[in-house]
């Protein structure tokens, strides 16, 4: 079973309550390494999602039970990029989708994604 990265702090990766799961922001960490490793937003997008979807197969959720993602970004005009990843690792029907501009995140990250999740 693939592993999650470790928490950079006092906190749960996710919590489960019977059908409704519910992720902490999740980093760009590559889990064997704990660190991030990826240097652009669409590839930071990409390890944000496999980090999730570890969540998920742990929890047996799939993927099409997300019902929503938050994106955090630090430079939203690489909204593209985040787009382009969604499209590759996601289908229609697609998760409800907030987008926002902060200025910083741990570790120095470009994005971190939360995700709500609910299996029928």
């Amino acid at each position: 079973m693939k592993k999650l990265p470790k928490a950079i702090g006092p906190y749960s990766p996710y919590r489960k309550k019977g059908k409704f799961l519910v992720t902490s922001g999740q980093l760009p960490i590559n889990p064997e390494t704990n660190t991030i490793e990826a240097t652009t937003v669409y590839d930071q997008v990409l390890q944000c999602l496999e980090n999730i979807e570890t969540i998920l197969s742990i929890e047996r959720f799939q993927i099409e039970d997300v019902l929503k993602l938050t994106v955090y970004l630090t430079d939203l005009s690489k909204f593209s990029e985040v787009n382009q990843a969604f499209e590759e690792k996601l289908s229609a029907e697609y998760p409800a989708r907030t987008a926002i501009e902060i200025s910083k995140l741990p570790m120095d990250a470009l994005v971190e994604i939360e995700a709500i999740v609910l299996r029928d």
